[in-house]
């Protein structure tokens, strides 16, 4: 995943550029960069590893020598960006969100014998710079990004800095959000909307599916009109949103409530109180827990001062290990209670597990486990977030190709264990219960968990959960 934030400014912009880059850190784990022109100085780039320490230290000297009016930054799961170019439309630095599925195809059908590529230290070519180079093949800018957006099977939105000011187009289904924020003398674009607001900017407007604009201190201008059709990531809202965030005017921190609320009006044990697992599960929590009357508890608390998201070695036993040790059991809410836990997803399944057998460990009489999403099926192909690389290593997978007898199990199959009210589900559901060793499993239901979003269910993207483009 990632996240990026532009803006524009009648003064100096690299205060606001650095604050609004850093609350996007929640997004990504190892590359961040920054890049800034001015009239005086011209463009000026700085990209460093953000994978064991914050983007704050790491930016801290470029916060105080950087200098210019117009400025993007990001910070990236994957490569290194943003990307500086020299072409036919002149100099410009580029950042990008999403995912490139086809980019081996692009690069041998559209761009062969034509284009040097950077590779990244796993061998892949750099995304962002596959995109700059398809814009390149355009005679404009608002062409070349149109004909990124056509030609990229996956996902794209994007950050692109001229001397003239900066180019900000979303996704062509709108599967990741661009907002646009302004205060007296700038404007910004941001993939958080969160994250300009202390700066002292107002919410414009959130780009619609496709929209490409151009902005400078002075004004925005719309260049390419939205699209109709809409497939927004509904796992922004379940995972990796910041709870302050806010995608199509629907809040994270509102959409968590009324997951929980869904769930707990369809559930049917007494727990002695219901306990989110930090951070992203608080809030389904306090939703349970208001719709149900079951009290709200803190048995786990994530300890965060030295241990930035992104600390994680390679080796998946001391990941599983590190994990864990964040987590800081308080002993006197846990003995003899019998504790309802909010996750919000089932991945692999390893973490909660080892959470679950903790906390019985440590004296609880029941761990009853409601991840606030459907098991998932499939791998995202849509945006670099998934926290597992094969289909096989999820959970869910699994236990079907157990309960099948054989690993090659067809669409079809899978569409019947998607859905809830079949036996095959529940099936599915108490073996990883039973798998995992929690007294008892419930997962969300799909059209419970959409409507808690709020909006229709035909702009939200459920690939992950139902195989459904």
């Amino acid at each position: 995943m990632g996240g990026f934030f532009g803006v524009a400014s009648k003064e100096d912009c690299v205060f606001d550029l650095f604050f609004g880059t850093d609350y996007h850190s929640h997004l990504g784990t190892r590359r961040a960069g920054m890049a800034v022109y001015g009239k005086e100085n011209g463009f000026d780039k700085a990209i460093h590893s953000v994978e064991n320490s914050p983007f704050r230290t790491k930016f801290e000297k470029e916060a105080n020598s950087m200098k210019g009016n117009l400025g993007i930054g990001c910070i990236s799961d994957f490569e290194a960006q943003p990307v500086f170019v020299r072409s036919h439309h002149g100099s410009f630095a580029i950042t990008t969100v999403g995912k490139i599925n086809n980019a081996d195809e692009i690069v041998d059908t559209i761009l062969k014998n034509n284009t040097h590529f950077f590779e990244m230290s796993n061998g892949e070519i750099n995304p962002t710079e596959l995109v700059a180079s398809i814009i390149n093949q355009k005679e404009n800018l608002i062409d070349g990004i149109r004909y990124a957006q056509e030609l990229v099977e996956g996902s794209l939105s994007l950050l692109i800095l001229t001397p003239g000011g900066i180019y900000a187009a979303r996704d062509r289904y709108g599967r990741t959000p661009v907002v646009i924020g302004k205060k007296d003398g700038a404007y910004c674009a941001s993939f958080e909307g969160f994250a300009f607001l202390n700066l002292g900017y107002t919410k414009v407007k959130e780009l619609g599916p496709g929209e490409i604009v151009v902005f400078d201190e002075k004004s925005i201008h719309t260049l390419a009109a939205p699209g109709t059709e809409m497939k927004i990531c509904t796992f922004l809202w379940v995972y990796y949103g910041y709870p302050s965030s806010f995608y199509e005017g629907i809040s994270v921190e509102k959409m968590r409530y009324n997951c929980g609320a869904n769930m707990a009006r369809r559930d049917n044990v007494k727990p002695d109180v219901v306990a989110g697992v930090p951070d992203s599960g608080t809030a389904h929590a306090v939703g349970y827990a208001n719709a149900s009357g079951v009290p709200f508890s803190r048995p786990l608390i994530k300890y965060t001062p030295t241990w930035p998201r992104s600390f994680m070695p390679t080796i998946q036993s001391k990941r599983d290990l590190i994990a864990k040790m964040k987590l800081i059991a308080v002993q006197d809410l846990i003995e003899d209670q019998s504790l309802l836990i909010i996750d919000d997803s089932i991945v692999r399944g390893t973490q909660l597990r080892e959470t679950a057998e903790f906390l019985m460990e440590s004296g609880a009489k029941e761990v009853h486990v409601r991840p606030a999403c459907p098991p998932l099926l499939f791998g995202c192909k849509y945006l670099n977030f998934s926290r597992s690389r094969s289909e096989m290593e999820l959970i869910a997978r699994r236990c079907i190709v157990e309960l099948e007898g054989t690993e090659e199990v067809s669409e079809e199959r899978l569409k019947v264990y998607a859905n809830p009210d079949t036996e095959e589900y529940r099936r599915m559901e108490a073996l990883i219960g039973r798998k995992l060793k929690f007294t008892s499993l419930r997962f969300n239901r799909l059209d419970d968990m959409l409507d808690s979003v709020g909006i229709d269910h035909c702009k939200l993207c459920t690939y992950c959960w139902n195989g459904e483009e």
